[in-house]
């Protein structure tokens, strides 16, 4: 139910999804879907705590998290993001945002669920960011927690780019822009361009698609 519950919401939103679609997809009864859930909006909230699991152990696993120079680390993220747009609208986009956006007004339960799990996403990436500030910013104002904010504003604004546009082109524009932008914010001294060129390739292999974020 779990898993359906996750291939539903991004398909069709949470406002026009009924329990009986959710049956549906799931194979199963009305009264095991009330057996074991009370309405829509605590599956819909189980289904966030299955989301954040699911895919923080993808992002716990993925490959950005050997390389060694901070900088780079966080250029392979986004690179990582970029190969996880792939195959249909819903089984790219967030689960999170895309339910945020209709339940931030009226289901505050789902509206804090959503937040609280975007914002421990970007805090895994505070680190990376700070590390990297610390070598290739010194003197920079921004804070990494701003910065690594910032990327989860740009990726969940390029999911709904993709959706306004029915263009999954839009959301690689957006990370592509992004890398652009945090390159600029992290420039690299000649010296340190020469040591960087050894780091391991930023692509890498591309995932199941029911584990995307």
């Amino acid at each position: 139910m779990l898993d359906a519950a996750l291939r539903v919401f991004r398909e069709k939103g949470y406002t026009a999804t009924t329990v009986e679609d959710l049956c549906r997809a799931a194979g199963v009864t009305k009264g095991s879907f009330f057996h074991h859930f009370e309405s829509k909006e605590a599956l819909a909230l189980a289904a966030i705590e299955h989301w954040n699991d699911a895919t923080g152990a993808l992002f716990e696993a993925a490959p950005y998290w050997q390389v060694e120079d901070p900088r780079e680390r966080l250029l392979a993220y986004l690179d990582f993001r970029a190969t996880l747009v792939r195959g249909e609208l819903p089984e790219f986009t967030c689960l999170l945002g895309t339910l945020v956006q209709e339940t931030f007004a009226s289901h505050p339960a789902l509206q804090a669920a959503c937040g609280a799990g975007i914002e421990a996403h970007a805090q895994t990436l505070v680190p990376t960011i700070e590390a990297a500030r610390a070598r290739y910013a010194p003197k920079a104002e921004w804070s990494a927690e701003s910065l690594a904010r910032h990327t989860q504003a740009v990726l969940q604004g390029g999911f709904v780019l993709a959706k306004a546009l029915n263009d999954p082109q839009a959301a690689l524009e957006a990370i592509g822009h992004l890398k652009r932008y945090v390159e600029g914010l992290l420039p690299v001294r000649r010296d340190e361009a020469h040591d960087n060129a050894s780091q391991p390739t930023r692509f890498p292999t591309l995932q199941p698609q029911s584990m995307r974020r």
